[in-house]
């Protein structure tokens, strides 16, 4: 793990700094970020292994500006894949067509337009090799049976033994043992009272294509079998309207005869399978002192609109650079609270989009592809200039030699941006180490003209005019330039 100097009282030199419960795909961005930003992190997952389904496929466009950012975007590009556009069948002849999704070309500001399938399995794969290539690692066979917490860190209680930290992230699911563990309700509601199973199969190949996304519907319920890119397999999902699912291979298999054109042998293997009753709910708080709630441990959701494991990813997005902030560059404990802040209005934004869409009662419109999410009323959010507010994604765009606007955000580090010819960019004379980068560029209609500041997280933190003013932000994060001048 990459080494640095804890603070007094939290952490011991060579020991963790944060402890990330859980390394489904929220777990493993979130060490990612950190690992990149110095802070030394301990993963504890449970299991032996990573997950080994496909249950969260759909990587939305949002979700992949933030893994290109976190240093994998070649690979989710190389393994994953458009989805395919519906086929709906009945009495086993092909009915008709059917898209779930708005799809849209990408735009100079926007590189991804539809969304990417990709199994959760191949997801956290990427992941952990990216946190691996950063020099950090996952425990696995660890789980923690319970935590202490006082004003100077947290004592995590593993079955490897105690371990000391500055602070504990949880993300460990939906039935998260730390979440139980701090006593934080979950708010919500049953989305659909009829059970579902969701598996991995695999089909023989004259029995049924890959181009398309195949749905039946009947008395019984509706199943659908996805080709999975990158693999051999395609994700089953069905709808019990009555009685239990069995998720053994025989169970499985009898359920793709009873609902499909398919014969029970036509399923060669079935690689794993469970169920579950769609659920909607969100934490009272994402936040206990110095325990952070992440991920399906913060909020469950419906996996109509695929919005759970992007939501996800994106709170370890919005908390890496924090915790950096925080535990690298003196930026005061409180800035901690702005996670809860910002991110428990989205989660409960997306937990609606996802429960109506489960419905009937929403089309998988743009909302889905969660590009259009922000902060604009979040505490961090100051001033505006040309056509954005600060709080708005900060879009991509050319920016000369090749190079584009993402190419000079992607790192662990805020950028200043002057955009326009008639915007001037303030000198700021940092001390070594400073996460703060400068960037003087053209014209851009996405932006208009003025002076930008964009977080590390991707989004505008600070718009205007005024470098006072933005040195008195930039104080807010431990980031204080000696004088201000103008270029």
């Amino acid at each position: 793990m990459v080494g640095a100097t804890a603070s007094p009282g939290t952490a011991a030199a060579s020991g963790p700094e944060v402890v990330v419960v859980g390394a489904g795909p929220c777990g493993l961005a979130l060490a990612c970020d950190l690992v990149r930003r110095g802070v030394r992190v301990l993963v504890a997952e449970r299991a032996p292994g990573l997950f080994p389904g496909s249950r969260g496929k759909g990587i939305q466009p949002r979700t992949r500006e933030v893994l290109d950012d976190l240093g994998v975007g070649d690979a989710v590009r190389e393994h994953g894949g458009p989805a395919p556009v519906g086929m709906v069948w009945k009495d086993g002849e092909r009915l008709r067509e059917h898209d779930m999704f708005r799809r849209a070309a990408p735009t100079g500001t926007e590189p991804y337009g539809e969304p990417w399938l990709m199994p959760q399995w191949r997801t956290q794969e990427i992941l952990l090799a990216r946190l691996r290539e950063l020099g950090g690692d996952v425990a696995f066979s660890t789980a923690l049976t319970g935590l202490d917490q006082d004003a100077d860190g947290v004592t995590a209680h593993l079955t490897t033994g105690p371990v000391r930290a500055a602070f504990l992230v949880a993300a460990d699911g939906g039935r998260s043992t730390v979440r139980r563990a701090l006593g934080i309700a979950m708010t919500g509601e049953d989305v659909d009272p009829a059970p579902m199973v969701v598996a991995d199969v695999r089909v023989a190949e004259d029995a049924l294509d890959r181009l398309n996304w195949h749905m039946t519907t009947g008395k019984q319920g509706f199943l659908t079998l996805c080709p999975l890119p990158g693999t051999a397999d395609f994700q089953l999902a069905a709808r019990f309207e009555e009685g239990e699912p069995d998720t053994s291979p025989e169970g499985v298999r009898a359920l793709v005869a009873t609902r499909t054109h398919l014969a029970a042998r036509d399923v060669t293997e079935v690689l794993w399978a469970s169920d579950f009753r769609p659920r909607a709910a969100l934490a009272d708080r994402f936040r206990a002192g110095r325990v952070l709630l992440a991920g399906d441990a913060a909020h469950v959701h419906s996996p109509a609109g695929g919005q759970g494991l992007n939501t996800g990813v994106q709170d370890a997005y919005n908390l890496g650079w924090k915790l950096g902030q925080v535990l690298r560059h003196g930026a005061p404990d409180a800035l901690l609270d702005s996670y809860e802040q910002e991110r428990r209005p989205v989660a409960a934004d997306v937990l609606g989009l996802s429960t109506r869409i489960h419905r009937g009662e929403q089309e998988r419109g743009a909302e889905v592809q969660q590009l259009g999410l922000g902060y604009r009323t979040g505490p961090l959010s100051v001033g505006r200039a040309g056509v954005l507010h600060s709080g708005d994604r900060a879009p991509d765009g050319p920016t000369g030699g090749g190079r584009r606007l993402f190419d000079v955000f992607r790192g662990p580090h805020f950028t200043l941006l002057a955009v326009g010819a008639g915007t001037g960019l303030p000198v700021l004379p940092l001390p070594d180490g400073s996460p703060l980068r400068t960037h003087r560029t053209g014209a851009h209609e996405a932006y208009g003209e003025g002076l930008f500041l964009v977080r590390p997280d991707g989004y505008i933190g600070w718009a205007g005019e005024d470098p006072s003013e933005l040195v008195r932000y930039l104080a807010r994060f431990g980031i204080a330039p000696v004088t201000v001048t103008a270029s």
